[in-house]
């Protein structure tokens, strides 16, 4: 039997991957490498925020950047994470968007 204390790393990652913010900027990153500047301006999201949520993910080594110059260039720093974005929309699709009616965390939980 699993202990709950060997499931926390898999909670922190689903956790980690539960903000819009950084779940909009995982999926934009998964097309490729961006500066801060480049997510801002797609996103439609502050500097300030961006940077925040980009911290969380390099913080869960989910993203990671390369230097050039004075820029930094990031990037999906383990493509298994692709894979699981790919899994998440397979469910999605399968289940028909249940989730998205679930008292707890659906579209009429956050009214």
């Amino acid at each position: 039997m699993t202990s709950l204390d060997g499931l926390a790393p898999a909670a922190a990652l689903f956790h980690s991957l539960a903000d819009p913010v950084r779940l909009s900027i995982v999926q934009r990153l998964a097309r490729g490498e961006a500066r801060v500047v480049d997510l801002t301006r797609e996103l439609g999201l502050a500097q300030s925020t961006v940077s925040k949520h980009l911290a969380c993910l390099r913080g869960c080594e989910l993203v990671d950047y390369r230097a050039e110059g004075r820029q930094s260039f990031y990037f999906i720093a383990a493509p298994e994470l692709l894979d699981l974005l790919r899994a998440a929309e397979h469910l999605l699709s399968a289940t028909d968007r249940a989730v998205a009616l679930c008292p707890t965390y659906g579209n009429t939980a956050r009214t």
